[in-house]
């Protein structure tokens, strides 16, 4: 029998071939998800999922509020979900907020951030939702002095996103982003979040400026039974 790929992936490619195409141009909003539920003949879940995995391998950018716009074909010749990049770049939504606040940093993120451990940091804790069910725990740390003057202390959403925050208003650039993927077990206060001590592909991520310093750190929890990794790649 021939393979099928699933329903999700062909929404993708059709909207992969339409940038190419020129027919969605960087800079473009793409159709709606109810339009495009229309168009291709099926459910909104599989073009949620579609769009959330385009954000994540660079081809578009999603704004709470306003919709998906072009970016255009990622630079990398192989289309990588980019987990860290998508966290770091997607709008808040007041719904999805858990927590702001300045806690002393853990040893693993003190390690990562370059501080000693239990220096104070700024923490933000959020929810993604799927279906209306939790499909990720997103914990980021900033250093004070990345944080300062900056509305990451303030328990508002942010509705263009952290990235987008901190070149607006600090004037930072990101540069790299180094990200580890494992399986592992929740934490207690993840597993309290997701509703399930199931196991989750954990996100550890540490985005850099120019220089190489590092402004923030991200642990993402995905539970184990709503994501994948898929890759496709150019063999030479």
């Amino acid at each position: 029998m021939d393979y099928a790929p699933p329903k999700y992936i062909q929404v993708m490619s059709t909207i992969q071939q339409r940038i190419e195409a020129g027919e969605y141009r960087p800079g473009d909003m793409l159709p709606s998800e109810s339009q495009l539920v229309r168009e291709l003949g099926v459910g909104r879940t599989t073009v949620v999922r579609a769009l959330q995995t385009l954000a994540m391998q660079g081809w578009i950018t999603r704004e709470h509020g306003r919709g998906s716009f072009v970016k255009g074909r990622p630079e990398s010749p192989a289309d990588r979900v980019r987990p860290g990049l998508a966290v770091a770049e997607q709008a808040e939504t007041g719904d999805g907020m858990v927590r702001v606040e300045r806690v002393a940093a853990p040893r693993h993120i003190a390690r990562l951030l370059g501080v000693a451990e239990r220096t104070p940091v700024v923490m933000r804790q959020r929810v993604a939702r799927h279906g209306g069910r939790p499909s990720a725990v997103e914990t980021l740390w900033f250093p004070l002095e990345v944080a300062l003057a900056t509305d990451l202390e303030k328990p508002d959403p942010l509705p263009r996103g952290v990235r987008h925050h901190l070149e607006a208003v600090k004037h930072v650039r990101f540069d790299h982003i180094r990200e580890r993927l494992t399986a592992r077990r929740p934490t207690d206060e993840e597993a309290g979040l997701l509703g399930t001590s199931d196991p989750v592909l954990g996100v550890l991520a540490t985005v850099h400026d120019p220089a190489g310093s590092v402004l923030m750190v991200m642990s993402v929890a995905l539970p184990g039974d709503l994501h994948e990794l898929e890759d496709v790649y150019s063999v030479k």
